[in-house]
């Protein structure tokens, strides 16, 4: 995936993120008879500028794409003509005030109802919650599970796909509870979830819970090469059945995977089955970073009978309306679920190494988008939902904060003062610069680490 395949997947996403946004808060004005000056998508240099309509509002695209603003006319930032003082931001009732500003986080939230809807009404291709052999005395042993086992419940919540599964267990995991597992043989089970790993949400948090999805046993038979790779240097063809690795007899492709990933920069002498005929190799793995690891790739992937995937797939549908009422759940969902991580990692439950910046989620945008439309829809919906989420924080700088002031002005009868909006200003820049470095440097680390 190039770089500039993810550079416009990333631009597209967060476009139609800020457009979304800033056009809650410009519909929200008109509809509230307060005047709008510019309509800007990105800050800094424009690129692109028009002015339209009858109040002659600016539109503008930027040079810095990372945000972008709605301009109103308000007092406080410059002379207002005396006929034109009732459309000024601050002569509006503070419950308009309110309107205006919460209307930007709510388009997030209703962009990604929309989204999952549409997903919803489409179908979505999920993997069943089949959970694959868990290692010996991990707590999903320890709970009597076993490879094959289709988790249908969550202390009582219905699961419909392993990321489903996922999601809730890490829910729970996070706060620490007990679950109870309902099977679809009916049979229940209790699991301990002491050892969910919260340093990096990003890797397989519930590893160490020996949850793992199942993987189907594939034959050790080459479906693709990739050129360059370590596989095609060494004559490796596609079509080719490994039979034997270093003398030893290999039973399936996924043994293979564990022996290259265990032999960064080590020879392995293969035997592969070949137009019936035997063939010996000799393929050193590449050494590569992952995750802080050193492990071995060649540039292999198996040939796999579409048959074999098809009874570990499902498909998530729903009506129009059902559709919609799931959508809303979904956003609800992840917005109470990007609340709690949020907290949890103000009160050191959770590291704050799972905080993500652009860099992460340009890469992720290009990712998704390689993956197909579905994927990247998907992707916009949870982007939207964390904008929603983060813009609602009590910061002076973002939506939330200016609520905080409101708020305060409808208990108190008073408008907060100048002096303390400039402190809290100050403050919320200061914060946001803050996070956005700890976000940044996260970024690098990944990028470092692989």
């Amino acid at each position: 995936m190039s770089v500039l395949h993810t550079i416009l997947w990333f631009l597209i996403a967060i476009g139609v993120l800020v457009v979304i946004h800033e056009f809650g808060h410009y519909l929200a004005a008109r509809l509230a008879g307060v005047k709008v000056l510019r309509f800007s998508v990105g800050f800094g240099k424009p690129l692109l500028s028009r002015r339209i309509g009858r109040d002659q509002t600016e539109w503008t695209v930027c040079a810095l794409p990372l945000g972008g603003y709605v301009k109103m006319l308000d007092e406080r930032e410059g002379a207002v003509a005396a006929d034109e003082r009732h459309r000024a931001f601050n002569r509006a009732s503070v419950w308009r005030r309110i309107g205006i500003v919460l209307a930007g986080p709510v388009a997030n939230f209703v962009l990604a109802v929309v989204l999952y809807w549409a997903l919803f009404l489409h179908g979505l291709p999920a993997l069943r919650p089949i959970i694959g052999e868990p290692p010996a005395n991990t707590p999903a042993a320890l709970a009597g599970l076993s490879a094959g086992d289709e988790i249908e419940r969550v202390n009582g919540t219905a699961i419909q796909s392993f990321q489903d599964l996922r999601l809730t267990l890490l829910r729970s995991g996070v706060a620490g509870e007990r679950v109870e597992l309902t099977l679809k043989n009916g049979r229940t089970t209790q699991l301990e979830m002491g050892s969910l790993q919260t340093d990096n949400l990003d890797q397989d948090p519930l590893r160490p819970l020996g949850i793992a999805r199942f993987d189907p046993v594939i034959p050790a038979v080459v479906g693709q090469v990739v050129a360059q790779g370590a596989a095609a240097r060494s004559g490796l063809q596609i079509g080719d059945s490994i039979l034997t690795v270093n003398a030893a007899p290999l039973a399936s492709w996924q043994d293979w995977v564990r022996l290259v990933r265990a032999s960064p920069e080590r020879a392995l002498k293969i035997e592969v089955e070949r137009d019936g005929r035997r063939v010996t190799l000799v393929v050193t793995p590449d050494a590569v970073e992952e995750a802080g690891e050193r492990i071995g790739k060649i540039g292999a992937a198996p040939r796999v009978d579409e048959t074999l995937l098809a009874g570990l797939m499902t498909e998530v549908r729903y009506g129009p309306v059902e559709g919609l009422v799931q959508g809303a759940k979904k956003t609800w969902d992840m917005s109470v679920f990007t609340l709690e991580m949020l907290g949890r990692m103000v009160l050191g439950q959770v590291s704050w190494k799972n905080l993500s910046g652009p860099l992460t989620i340009a890469d992720y945008a290009g990712q998704s988008a390689a993956l197909g439309w579905i994927s990247f829809i998907g992707f916009l919906a949870l982007v939207s939902v964390s904008l929603g989420v983060l813009n609602l924080l009590p910061i002076p700088v973002l939506d939330g904060g200016h609520l905080v002031y409101y708020i305060y002005e409808v208990i108190t009868g008073r408008a907060v003062s100048e002096r303390v909006m400039e402190y809290g200003l100050r403050i919320g820049m200061a914060v946001l610069l803050l996070l956005m470095s700890l976000a940044l440097y996260n970024d690098l680390q990944r990028l470092i680490t692989g």
